[in-house]
């Protein structure tokens, strides 16, 4: 498994292929460096480069790219069971369709350096600057000779799912991109983008707000929410402590459909979530039970991936519910 981490490791920040990478569990701030890796047995993983890692994604028998934006309180080890579980379910619908990418940023740890939510949040908002890196050393690369563009291009479809805080990483990476380095708004980047249980403000999707740039970089931005994700609720409350009283678009949806870009969609998942996960209801986007098969929120991610299209239930509302 390939990853991508803005995490601090025990060793030295100096990137150096084919070195040992070993996540420094104690440390949770975010750093300015990236480092591009491949998962080791034991916790000791390998550093590959970017333009190693790059070259095996392009070099791979996928034709699809599945970047996963993990959330709240999940430590490296977490975020690559989650990774594998889609992997697993990726290759159940359809082998060799889909690998999936995990892009891992510094959230809870027991004894780490940000214990709290409110302190989490301004770790999702620093890593933005970190993948803004990443995405234009994508873009760096695709036009280089390393990517050998007139040879052999990479032709490879981008999908990326973010889940709960992993969609302020998401809007927070695309505003310092934008804002440092790009001349003209960010390019179409992605052919889906889903988010899921999003722990961002419902407003933050519509026209002139910063999440817009979402739907710029996306053909399609799937948002999934369920009004009853007992998550969400305990991140309202730490909100409104810090006086921030706007509802979570992974309640509600947008605030106002009518109000964002056409390329946005809206799924309902409350008669489903706390079914897939018991009792929170976050964490639905993938088996219908640990190691089981699909659940209907993977299998319309999926058949999204697949066709590049959503196609909802009511096209005024632009609304989907699953049951």
């Amino acid at each position: 498994m390939l990853f991508i981490t803005n995490r601090f490791p025990t060793q030295s920040i100096r990137t150096r292929k084919g070195r040992r990478f070993t996540f420094d569990l104690d440390n949770n701030a975010p750093s300015n460096s990236v480092f591009y890796c491949e998962k080791g047995e034991d916790e000791h993983h390998t550093e590959i480069t970017s333009k190693e890692l790059l070259r095996r994604v392009r070099d791979s028998d996928c034709r699809q790219i599945l970047l996963y934006l993990h959330g709240f309180n999940n430590l490296p080890d977490d975020v690559f069971q989650t990774t594998a579980e889609l992997q697993r379910l990726c290759d159940q619908a359809k082998p060799g369709e889909v690998m999936v990418l995990p892009l891992i940023w510094p959230s809870d740890a027991k004894q780490g350096i940000v214990q709290k939510y409110w302190d989490d949040q301004k770790s999702a908002d620093q890593s933005g600057f970190s993948f803004a890196r990443v995405l234009e050393r994508f873009l760096e690369w695709r036009n280089s000779e390393d990517n050998e563009p007139e040879i052999a291009p990479c032709l490879k479809r981008i999908n990326l799912l973010a889940h709960s805080m992993g969609n302020r990483v998401l809007r927070q990476t695309l505003m310092e991109w934008d804002r440092y380095d790009l001349a003209s708004g960010v390019p179409l980047l992605f052919r889906n983008t889903f988010m899921v249980a999003a722990d961002v403000v419902n407003e933050t999707v519509h026209e002139h707000e910063p999440g817009v740039l979402v739907s710029h970089a996306s053909r399609n931005v799937v948002v999934y929410f369920a009004s009853d994700d007992l998550a969400l609720r305990a991140s309202k409350a730490a909100n409104l402590k810090n006086k921030v009283a706007s509802r979570r678009l992974g309640h509600t949806g947008p605030e106002n459909i009518d109000r964002t870009p056409h390329n946005i969609f809206q799924v309902d998942c409350d008669d489903i979530n706390t079914a897939y996960d018991t009792p929170t209801g976050h964490k639905y986007f993938g088996p219908v039970s640990p190691g089981g098969e699909a659940g209907l929120v993977f299998r319309h991610i999926f058949q999204c991936v697949q066709s590049g299209r959503v196609f909802p239930d009511d096209p005024h509302q632009r609304s989907v519910i699953l049951r």
